[in-house]
């Protein structure tokens, strides 16, 4: 089993890394990091341009996340999956036994979230496991 995060070094999901951080350490299990980086589009240059950059950016953050993981003691696997985050979390999660996903949130509204189709919002309608939403610090 596992625990799988979605992380994008946003305000929200800086905590939910060290929160995640810690149920991982605390059940004893590796820390599936995922990065969901579907582009918008899906052909010509503009595309391919945004791709790359939405990948570099997806490294960075994964990378940030691992030292954090590995300076905790915590086990982690990385995915950088070219589908939308919800999905991509969904997948990583079957793939890997999960046993919970952590996300966290920003500060929007909840009927933002369900109007938009927040990453959140769309696995509490589609996880088949337990989602731990984690606020940012500003939420409070």
């Amino acid at each position: 089993m596992a625990i799988v995060l979605g992380y994008d070094e946003s305000p929200g999901a800086l905590r939910a890394l060290r929160v995640a951080i810690e149920v991982a350490a605390v059940y004893g299990e590796p820390l599936v990091l995922v990065y969901g980086a579907a582009a918008p589009g899906g052909k010509g240059e503009e595309y391919r341009t945004h791709r790359e950059a939405l990948h570099q950016a997806g490294r960075v953050a994964l990378d940030h996340a691992v030292a954090a993981a590995d300076e905790a003691g915590v086990p982690t696997t990385v995915e950088l999956v070219d589908e939308k985050p919800a999905q991509a979390l969904l997948d990583a999660a079957a793939r890997h036994g999960g046993r919970l996903i952590v996300v966290g949130t920003w500060g929007e509204s909840p009927m933002r979230g369900a109007l938009l189709g927040s990453t959140p919002h769309k696995l509490l309608h589609l996880s088949r496991l337990p989602v731990l939403c984690v606020p940012d610090d500003e939420e409070g």
